[in-house]
């Protein structure tokens, strides 16, 4: 038989990420949302109880079942989104480098993304631009090869990068032969204090403010081959495939965004699922007309809705996560149907709430408001609302639909 009750470990995991998304998280994320800065000494608490570093994170990616990831992120993210995202921002750069990298990268690069628990660090990986976001093919960073020199020069812009600017490790998408389209590209490390790489522009958001994200520009910046992940032997091989016609298994940007997806889709779960029992624990103590308002059918469903609804979506993600794990493909978008239904119930959970709430919930005396301004994100990034539809009905459809 199937069974769907979580392993003692996997128990011990959920508990132990709670207590420090409840000890922690929770009683900063109001300040830091206000602030608008990332929460350094909150990294530094996780890395002190090895939540953040690699091993630990290794450990969740090893996972056989594949549910170790998104429990971790659902209790995160219920802690607080925008703290939650500072802490696993970095997970993208490392997933682009596991994706991509050699061995030897792996060993080099990738501790550098996190620093220590005296010191930490973080990691930003770079593919979005100005003018290409869901659209990878329409990348304009290019990166030109010396071979004389085994040198690589990267020149343009990325845009809407997590940790951008300020983190150790970059890991920068970028077009090789402009010909291939989104086949041409190739990831590369950018390690730290190498000169060209600069971040003039924090942008200032409506959620997970305690995320950094900014615009990265990139002028003329010289990297040596062994920054291009996976080395120039294999990079050349897959071109001559591309040049052939050969089909490939996409670029490396699309690889990583497919390692996360499901992953993205707990951190909205995280965030809905804390508005809905905000909401619920609301409604049973607020006294309206002489009794409890949870006792009003139209409160009362509208609560059994969101717990549905926060439940089909958890299912969804961790059917996804497993398939992802033990690579069974995904025939039917399967890991865009979690990520998309997550989004949608985030964004509306989190709109329940503030109703459920009435005034109160529209002001920043309850922590829903900032809920509901986290969990719009998820309806856009690491591909929207629409772009899960468009593979969805491209999987099922078997036709090229655009």
């Amino acid at each position: 038989m199937t069974s769907f009750e979580l392993s003692d470990e996997h128990r011990e995991l959920r508990e132990w990420v709670h207590g420090f998304a409840a000890d922690v998280v929770r009683p900063a994320a109001a300040e830091w949302d206000e602030r608008e800065e990332t929460p350094w000494p909150i990294l530094q608490e996780a890395a002190k109880i090895e939540l953040y570093n690699f091993e630990t994170l290794a450990s969740f990616w090893g996972d056989e079942t594949g549910l170790s990831m998104p429990l971790v992120n659902e209790e995160l993210f219920w802690g607080d989104g925008g703290i939650g995202m500072a802490i696993f921002g970095t997970t993208l750069a490392v997933a682009g480098i596991f994706s991509s990298g050699t061995p030897e990268q792996m060993v080099e690069f990738i501790p550098q993304c996190y620093g220590d628990a005296s010191e930490p660090k973080v990691g930003a990986f770079c593919s979005s631009e100005p003018d290409a976001g869901s659209d990878v093919s329409a990348m304009r960073t290019r990166a030109v090869y010396d071979e004389a020199r085994d040198e690589w020069t990267l020149t343009g812009q990325k845009a809407w990068a997590t940790n951008g600017g300020i983190a150790n490790i970059h890991v920068v998408q970028a077009v090789v032969d402009p010909e291939l389209g989104s086949k041409g590209q190739a990831a590369f490390v950018v390690p730290p204090d190498t000169p060209g790489l600069e971040s003039t522009r924090k942008i200032k958001k409506m959620g997970l403010r305690a995320s950094h994200t900014a615009d990265v520009f990139l002028d003329g910046v010289k990297l040596p081959g062994s920054c291009l992940l996976g080395g120039k032997e294999k990079l050349d091989e897959r071109l001559a495939r591309a040049r052939e016609g050969v089909r490939s298994t996409g670029s490396a940007a699309m690889q990583t965004f497919e390692l996360s997806r499901p992953t993205v889709g707990a951190q909205a779960i995280g965030i809905a699922r804390a508005a809905y029992e905000y909401a619920l624990d609301y409604a049973k103590d607020r006294v309206a007309f002489g009794r409890p308002i949870v006792e009003n059918q139209s409160i009362s469903f509208t609560l059994a809705d969101m717990r549905t609804e926060i439940d089909a979506a958890r299912l969804l993600v961790h059917r996804a996560a497993w398939m992802g794990r033990n690579g069974v493909p995904f025939t039917a978008g399967e890991g865009s149907m979690s990520k998309l239904k997550a989004g949608r119930v985030a964004v509306w959970s989190t709109e329940r709430a503030i109703q459920i709430l009435g005034g109160a919930g529209y002001s920043r005396e309850h922590p829903v408001e900032r809920m509901h301004r986290d969990a719009k994100i998820y309806d856009i990034f690491e591909g929207t609302e629409q772009i899960q539809q468009l593979v969805i009905a491209r999987a099922i459809s078997g036709m090229h639909l655009a």
